[in-house]
């Protein structure tokens, strides 16, 4: 059941008469035929609108809630943490005070939309996915938070900051006891879904982390 609404399936009463278009074929006796309405049962609603579907089933189908379905949905999707695209690359070297570029590729498993559907009787679900946010923990104590894919750094543009998801490094990697800094990226993706006269969100989190080396700009006399 869904909160402020009616969702039982329930057998229809009077059946339909034989040769009727909702047996789909099949003959009174073969089964029966089904109403699975949704009807707004919450304080001060008038249950004009009723939506949901008549269908055809050999035996009683089982109520289910949307949002079960929901998370079946989702269950269904390939949801990765970020495809991390970072300045300094991992297996090079970064001077520190110099912009750092983070971003990740934008497919539909890394930062969305990715969509599925789950049904169950007379009920589907769809559920859309999309990345919200990005935290990026740099490994130097300090996090920085996207709400963007990311610019992907390009030569041109020599030593400009970020326009969107950027960090500075004050201290070398060689301050760490790895000699590198641990940068992890944490998605969240905020799933909307709708169905069985239902809507809600859930949320999912994702990471990826690389390692990266920044060190002092070396002076030569």
């Amino acid at each position: 059941m869904i909160p402020g609404r009616d969702c039982t399936i329930r057998k229809l009463d009077p059946q339909p008469e034989a040769g009727s278009d909702l047996w789909e074929g099949h003959t009174p006796g073969d089964g029966a035929i089904y109403v699975a309405p949704c009807t707004d049962t919450s304080a001060g609603a008038t249950n004009d609108a009723v939506v949901g579907r008549v269908f055809w089933a050999q035996d009683q189908p089982e109520a289910i809630d949307p949002a079960v379905l929901a998370q079946r949905a989702v269950d269904k999707m390939l949801l990765r943490g970020p495809e991390i695209g970072i300045t300094p690359k991992p297996g090079g070297t970064g001077v520190i005070g110099m912009p750092v570029y983070m971003w990740t590729a934008t497919g539909p498993e890394t930062f969305g939309p990715n969509s599925a559907s789950a049904s169950a009787g007379a009920v589907t679900v769809t559920a859309v996915a999309k990345v919200s946010k990005i935290v990026w923990s740099m490994g130097d104590g300090k996090s920085v938070v996207c709400t963007t894919a990311g610019t992907p750094y390009r030569k041109s543009y020599g030593s400009d900051p970020s326009p969107d998801c950027g960090h500075r490094y004050t201290r070398p990697s060689s301050t760490q006891g790895s000699g590198k800094y641990h940068v992890t990226a944490t998605s969240t993706w905020t799933i909307d879904w709708a169905g069985g006269g239902a809507t809600g969100q859930l949320t999912e989190v994702r990471n990826s982390a690389v390692d990266i080396t920044v060190a002092e700009v070396q002076v030569v006399n």
